[in-house]
């Protein structure tokens, strides 16, 4: 029974330390992740926020085509590959959408479809393809998309993502777990299907 799974690409499908060597290096800073505790890095360097915007717009392409995948992130994509929909949704801009498509394919994944909206509101996009579970590491969203369209959304542990979850957004630490919980979703979705079917 395929499911349409709606996946985050940075800092989810990518390692969420991605970025922090370029910043480190441009700004002459020093940025452990762990001190990484909320998702907008503006406040972690020396510049204003127009001076960093227009760093990261420069950066963009550069970050993105260097960054590795998450661990464990590969085996589980390409096995859930056989099995679902996978429908890549990513705050990226729309021009970086031939970048992310050679990156995909460069680490060996493959997608049913790929929407780089230029904005974190994915609820729209999520509705739009009838995505049925998502899975994201920016805590508001993650806790957006579960509340607007009641779907479940895993939750990929990281420093900048720790303030409380409702039920429905499930904080898993790597692709394993996520692999774990989705194959015990899809045994309590037959098995409620089984029970319907023979009453």
């Amino acid at each position: 029974m395929k499911k349409r799974f709606g996946i985050d690409i940075d800092g989810t499908v990518t390692c969420p330390k991605s970025i922090l060597p370029f910043i480190n290096k441009a700004f002459g800073l020093n940025i452990l992740y762990e001190d990484v505790i909320q998702y907008d890095y503006n406040p972690y360097v020396n510049v204003s926020e127009k001076e960093f915007a227009e760093w990261f717009t420069e950066n963009e392409p550069s970050i993105y085509a260097s960054s590795p995948l998450a661990n464990g992130a590969g085996n589980v994509l390409k096995k859930w590959k056989n099995e679902h929909e996978l429908f890549f949704i990513s705050a990226r801009s729309s021009h970086l959408l031939e970048l992310t498509t050679k990156w995909l394919i460069d680490k060996g994944l493959s997608f049913d479809h790929i929407e780089l909206i230029g904005s974190h509101d994915k609820v729209a996009s999520v509705k739009k393809h009838g995505v049925e579970i998502f899975f994201e590491d920016k805590h508001d969203n993650a806790v957006m998309i579960h509340e607007e369209c009641q779907i479940p959304v895993i939750l990929f542990d990281t420093p900048y993502n720790q303030d409380p979850i409702p039920n429905g957004v499930i904080r898993v630490n790597n692709w394993r777990e996520a692999n774990k919980w989705v194959e015990n979703w899809m045994k309590q979705e037959q098995n409620i299907r089984s029970l319907v079917k023979s009453r």
